[in-house]
């Protein structure tokens, strides 16, 4: 068994055959389990969810990105002989705790956001039901690739907003580690990047990729022009020509003169954009290039997107601000237990409990989810304890992803890039403003005690009232206080 990266090898279409990702852990989950397969609690039933207490401070919106990669990876949530003897000799398990895994089998039901939806505070993006024991183990293999994903998701849907019509391509692999460079050009593909220059996420999932040369291929040769010279002949005249590596204009009258009115592109990478945009158009204009298309890159972000869009340019060059999810390299959702059985026999009631803890309440019980619309916009998350209180204009939110341990939830990764356009264009306006706001949608709580067939109440078993979140999603309103 070799340890797997967080990035599957497989596509998003069928199962992935890699190795093991048993040990995507944090060792307190193996003693947890160690300790409630002791005691006989391992059994209970229990109801984990995945949610966010609050956006990145002033985001008005997240995107949900990595349930493929998810699926992919508990597919393969396997202790291996290999995993096991290094459990065993680090003692970080007993004997009957690893016979336990050794067998293991994620056999309960998920639900979950379909990828590429709109989320906001306290939206239950992940529900994942089955023993304690089976659904406390995937506590950080679900964080760690539901809150990279996410975050870099939520950051290039706030790019491409920006960019419009105008295509961006994702170039960012360089500036983080390599495994999160696949992944974090599968999650901006979701969110509307038009390509990626990253061989290894094309190869995994299918996405178009795109790529030409840097400053050193012109540095390389004795002139620009045989630089220019050698890429055309190479590549053909519809390439796209580096031409900022000595001055701007010059190496755009060479690549006219070299490649002839017929050039693909120019791409900029330094300097102020929009001022040379502006010069580069009039200039290839004059020399009759007027198809040749210009490319931006350097440094770029939302809001250098959005200054640039009276300029003009025809595509942009992300990287470093998309894959550190430009400032929030993490969409900080947690993983909590929200409803357990009372006894350890199939039949045995759920009832809901929650933390109290300062600062990371929770809400207890099994949460359904539907956002609330009028007249094709979205104007409430809803989130109710009662699987009917969908209601007049309401859009379901949770789908199947896993049933009885069977993945049911795949789909093509182009099924969860529409799906985002058709999420984010029924929000309200606001939210594609890029100044600092709250949350463009407040998140109401319908806790009323569920008397239907599916067993969860309250804790203590008492009616609970229906509440609404701040839009900062940072607490909840008790009694007007904080």
């Amino acid at each position: 068994m070799g340890l797997s990266p967080a990035v599957p090898t497989g596509s998003d279409t069928g199962p992935d055959t890699g190795p093991s990702t048993a040990l995507l852990t944090d060792q307190y989950e193996l003693t947890m389990l160690q300790a409630a397969l002791a005691d006989g609690t391992a059994h209970r039933r229990a109801v984990f969810e995945v949610f966010a207490r609050r956006l990145p401070h002033g985001r008005r919106y997240g995107v949900v990105a990595g349930t493929g990669r998810l699926l992919d990876a508990l597919e393969r949530f396997r202790f291996d002989e290999e995993t096991i003897a290094f459990l065993r000799k680090r003692e970080i398990v007993d004997d009957a705790t690893a016979d336990w895994l050794r067998d293991h089998r994620f056999r309960g039901n998920i639900w979950g956001y379909a990828e590429g939806e709109c989320y906001f505070p306290g939206s239950p993006i992940l529900v994942v039901e089955g023993t304690f024991a089976e659904a406390v183990l995937l506590e950080t293999l679900a964080l760690s690739i539901l809150n990279h994903d996410s975050a870099i998701a939520s950051a290039a849907s706030r790019m491409t907003a920006a960019a419009g019509s105008r295509p961006i391509v994702e170039m960012g692999s360089r500036r983080t580690h390599e495994s999160a460079a696949v992944a974090a050009a599968r999650a901006a593909y979701v969110a509307g990047f038009a390509s990626t220059s990253n061989l290894a996420a094309g190869h995994c999932y299918d996405l178009p990729t795109g790529g030409t040369s840097a400053h050193a291929f012109t540095l390389l040769h004795d002139s620009e022009e045989d630089a220019f010279a050698a890429q055309v002949a190479a590549l053909g005249v519809g390439t796209t020509l580096l031409v900022d590596t000595y001055g701007v204009r010059e190496a755009v009258r060479t690549a006219v003169e070299v490649a002839g009115p017929g050039l693909g592109a120019v791409r900029i990478d330094s300097g102020d954009l929009a001022v040379l945009a502006h010069d580069v158009r009039a200039e290839l204009d004059a020399l009759g290039a007027t198809d040749t298309r210009i490319l931006v890159s350097g440094d770029l972000d939302e809001y250098a997107i959005a200054g640039l869009v009276a300029a003009p340019v025809d595509r942009y060059g992300v990287g470093t601000a998309l894959v550190v999810g430009s400032g929030y390299p993490t969409a900080e959702l947690v993983y909590k237990l929200v409803a357990r059985s009372v006894g350890t026999e199939p039949d045995s009631p759920l009832e809901g409990v929650a933390k109290l803890s300062t600062g990371k309440p929770t809400h207890k019980g099994r949460k359904w989810a539907h956002r609330r619309l009028e007249d094709g916009t979205a104007v409430a998350e809803v989130v109710s304890t009662h699987p009917e209180h969908v209601g007049d204009g309401g859009r379901p939110l949770l789908i199947p992803l896993v049933a009885e341990g069977k993945i049911v939830g795949r789909e093509p990764i182009t099924a969860a890039r529409e799906r985002h356009l058709r999420s984010r264009a029924e929000l309200p306006p606001t939210a594609l403003k890029l100044s600092r706001g709250e949350p463009v949608l407040p998140t109401t709580y319908d806790n009323t005690e569920h008397t239907g067939n599916t067993g969860y109440t309250g804790h203590s078993g008492q009616p609970e009232h229906s509440e609404q979140l701040e839009q900062t999603g940072h607490t909840r309103r008790e009694g007007g206080a904080r």
